[in-house]
Formats: C-alpha cells, sequence, structure tokens
C-alpha cells in the first residue's frame, strides 16, 4: 500500500486504483483490447481483469464487442471536473478573447453534461451580450448550436440514448417540432462540421458553434457565438462569423496536442 511519505498511512482502496489502471490501459494506439491484452498491460490476472472491464461495462464506461473491449463517450462525464476547470478553460480563453474582440461578440466554451450544455468559459465582446449567461448557466443541449455538435460528436448508441429520452419543448415558434426533426439536424451538424441554430432557444437569438476535438478526435468542447437577430442575419453567421469561429476551435485543438498556435 502506497505511504504518505510519514508515519501515518493514509486509507487506501486498491479496487479503484486497479480500476483506474484499467482504464489507462486504452489510448490512441490501443483502442480495442482484449482481455488477455488488458490483464498484461495492468499487470492484473485475468480473473481480477474481467470483473473490472464487465463492471466498468456495467456502469456504461466500457463498450465489450465480442472478444475486443473498447472505452465509452460516457467517460467524458468524469472529465467535466477538468473541463470546467483551470486545465482546458486556461488553454481556450485566450482564444475565446481574441475571437470575441475580432468579432465584436461574446464567444463562449461549454461542455456536454447529461442532456445540458454548461458554460465553462466565455469572453465579453463589445456589445451587449444577446442572451444573459454566466459561467455555469445550463441549457438543453438539443436547443442550442453548441449542444448539436456535442450531441453529434457522440457515438451512435450515446446518440440513440439520448434521442431515446430527451424532451422537446416548443420554447419558440422555430423550434423543432419532433426527435426526426432533431436527428436529421444532428445528421447535418455531424456531417458538415458545425451547427446554426435560428431563434429556436429565444426569439431574436441566432447562434453558430463548431467542435473542439481532443488529441485521440474526440469532441470535448464546444466554442460558440450567439448574436441578435438584428445584428446579423443566419446567412452572416455562416460566411462572416463561422470561418473565424473555426479556426478558433483548430488554434484550440493545436494547444490541446501541444503545437504551436495557428493563429
Amino acid at each position: 500500500m502506497p505511504s504518505n511519505g510519514g508515519s501515518e498511512r493514509r486509507p487506501y482502496i486498491r479496487s479503484v486504483e486497479r480500476a483506474f489502471r484499467v482504464i489507462l490501459a486504452f489510448d490512441a494506439e490501443r483502442p480495442r483490447l482484449t482481455l488477455s491484452e488488458v490483464a498484461q498491460i495492468t499487470d492484473l490476472d485475468r480473473a481480477t481483469a474481467r470483473r473490472l472491464l464487465l463492471t466498468l461495462a456495467d456502469l456504461g464506461y466500457v463498450r465489450v464487442n465480442k472478444r475486443d473491449f473498447e472505452l465509452s463517450p460516457r467517460l467524458l462525464e468524469l472529465g467535466y471536473s477538468y473541463l470546467s476547470s483551470m486545465s482546458l478553460v486556461d488553454v481556450v480563453q485566450p482564444h475565446l478573447q481574441r475571437l470575441a474582440r475580432d468579432l465584436n461578440e461574446t464567444a463562449s466554451l461549454t461542455v456536454l453534461d447529461g442532456d445540458d450544455v454548461v458554460y465553462v468559459g466565455l469572453a465579453v465582446g463589445g456589445r451587449l451580450s444577446a442572451v444573459n449567461i454566466t459561467v455555469g448557466t445550463r441549457f438543453k443541449a438539443y436547443a442550442t448550436s453548441m449542444g448539436r455538435v456535442l450531441l453529434a460528436g457522440l457515438s451512435d448508441e450515446e446518440l440513440e440514448e439520448h434521442l431515446a429520452r430527451v424532451q422537446l419543448e416548443n420554447s419558440t415558434e422555430y423550434s423543432l417540432g419532433s426527435i426526426a426533426e432533431l436527428r436529421l439536424a444532428l445528421k447535418e451538424a455531424r456531417e458538415q462540421g458545425w451547427a446554426l441554430v435560428d431563434q429556436e432557444l429565444e426569439l431574436g437569438l441566432r447562434g453558430v458553434a463548431a467542435p473542439v476535438r481532443d488529441r485521440t478526435g474526440l469532441v470535448v468542447a464546444a466554442i460558440n457565438v450567439s448574436v441578435h437577430t438584428g445584428r446579423a442575419s443566419a446567412s452572416e453567421l455562416t460566411q462572416s462569423y463561422l470561418p473565424r469561429l473555426r479556426e478558433a476551435a483548430e488554434s484550440v485543438e493545436g494547444d490541446l496536442r501541444g503545437k504551436p498556435l495557428v493563429w
């Protein structure tokens, strides 16, 4: 049992340590592993490795595909505290500030938490914000541009689970009226790599968002700009704002990979 370096020994739950060893056995070079491979990498016996893998599978953090195991996107839930802490926000904040200054609008960073998006970073532009938001503000993911790119980044299985439980609300006359329409909107967001929501959350509000991916390609956050309808049309958002937004997202991804800034 590890020691804290003093005479007092801290409580230590070995099963927790072993579970994390199993999770950390997977990486970009080894996204799928057999039971034998997990046991070998973690230096656990097969019976222990099997119990841990099946427990993680029951909790939704690991998928089982015949003889192979792989991590599930549900691990994003474990990463929420990290995403909302200084680590990711510190990386993104300078990009948000530059984006807000260049577009003269408020730029934000959001992550997916269950069926909601949560704001974890903000940079206020020179104009009044189109909507009153602060760090910690939550909205239903399906009704926002950033929520749609985050949902589009889920696996097919995770997305179907979301669609099966989500309850649509007609917040405005422009709100989507059916799961079929939402499914099409998410398909479009996945294919084009961005999403625009026009007055579906609130009348007079348009928003466009682009995903932020980690070094493995997993969507971990979304960058968004929202404007009053009188300041920019939907076509202006996609033609003028979106290219700048995607540049910012790509630069953040470069920082997350440890590469030099793009802009």
